[in-house]
């Protein structure tokens, strides 16, 4: 429901093509969590969008070889290009600046809090190029800007459910409209574990072994409860009830009891769930009155973490039996 409302993100824009979706961040978003220095933008850096998640250090552009250079990537000058373009004489630096400027960057960011060369300044105000100062070393500065952009640029999925960290795992609930996520959420929170999405949960691919999960700007906070209506879980219970985002470790569907199906009963099985082509562990919870569904998610969410840390109460139970059992895998495609 808040997602049909407010289905968008105002930090980011999306741009459509006919074959894929591209994904932009503002300079101004780059600018404010890099902490940089504005020596000269063309416009509003509100208004300016970087899409490419790759950044370039012009060494090789500087010395001439322009074959293969992606003017699309944020430029990163460091001590190295500072040091070679100062060993150049006064002509050939301004040659070799005037030609890199030409080939129209999508910005220049100067690392180490260097001084900015004269014809640099010149030249990003007469070819409108973004120009900025960072007081970061270039290897730290990198590191940071290009952390932000995978995640900022990552592919993207958005699906109805709720995330929520239990236990320190992120749990991603999934389940039919009126199947109780919500409200198994509202439980969850009450018992001190931290909301991150409700209704709709932004999903990105962080890593090809990553997820994380956000909710849209404009409905952070918020949850619909049926017979209540619309609550904003941060005024009620605090800022320590919610979270801006967390990574994706579990995905847990809900679904109405059906006494026709078996359900797993050992656990010596591993369900996967495959999100931009990442797995997922993943669990499928039966509803039925008298199940207390937040102490069995909690449940599942320490079994999880003991999984990855190498115990698995299933084969341990096997094992004492002296019986032996063949788990299989199985993957489900989400997206």
């Amino acid at each position: 429901m808040i997602g049909q409302l407010c289905p968008g993100n105002t930090k980011f824009t999306r741009k459509r093509n006919s074959m894929a979706q591209e994904f932009t961040v503002s300079l101004q978003a780059i600018i404010d969590e890099c902490k940089l220095e504005v020596i000269h933008t063309p416009q509003d850096p509100a208004k300016i969008f970087i899409s490419n998640i790759d950044v370039n250090r012009p060494g090789l552009q500087l010395a001439g070889f322009y074959e293969y250079f992606d003017k699309g990537r944020i430029q990163i000058i460091g001590k190295a290009e500072t040091a070679y373009l100062e060993q150049c004489g006064a002509e050939i630096r301004a040659q070799r600046i005037k030609k890199f400027f030409s080939e129209q960057p999508a910005a220049v960011v100067v690392s180490r809090g260097m001084e900015i060369m004269p014809e640099m300044r010149e030249l990003s105000k007469e070819l409108d190029i973004p120009l900025l100062r960072s007081e970061e070393s270039t290897s730290t500065f990198t590191s940071k800007l290009v952390a932000y952009l995978s995640l900022q640029l990552a592919p993207r999925i958005t699906r109805h459910g709720v995330l929520i960290e239990v236990y320190g795992e992120g749990m991603l609930i999934l389940g039919e409209s009126g199947v109780g996520k919500s409200e198994t959420a509202i439980e969850l929170v009450k018992r001190g574990h931290r909301l991150v999405a409700d209704d709709a949960v932004e999903i990105r691919k962080a890593s090809n072994i990553t997820l994380v999960g956000s909710s849209p700007d404009n409905i952070r906070h918020f949850m619909e409860l049926r017979g209540i209506g619309i609550i904003n879980a941060r005024q009620l219970f605090g800022m320590g009830a919610v979270k801006v985002s967390e990574k994706i470790d579990m995905v847990v569907e809900l679904e109405l009891w059906n006494p026709e199906k078996v359900y797993d009963r050992m656990g010596v099985d591993n369900h996967y769930v495959s999100i931009l082509g990442v797995k997922v562990p993943s669990l499928t919870i039966p509803v039925k009155p008298g199940r207390n569904l937040a102490v069995i998610l909690e449940v599942a969410a320490m079994n999880n973490r003991q999984k990855k840390m190498g115990y698995n109460a299933a084969q341990e139970l096997l094992d004492n039996l002296g019986l032996d059992m063949e788990s299989s895998d199985t993957v489900k495609s989400m997206g």
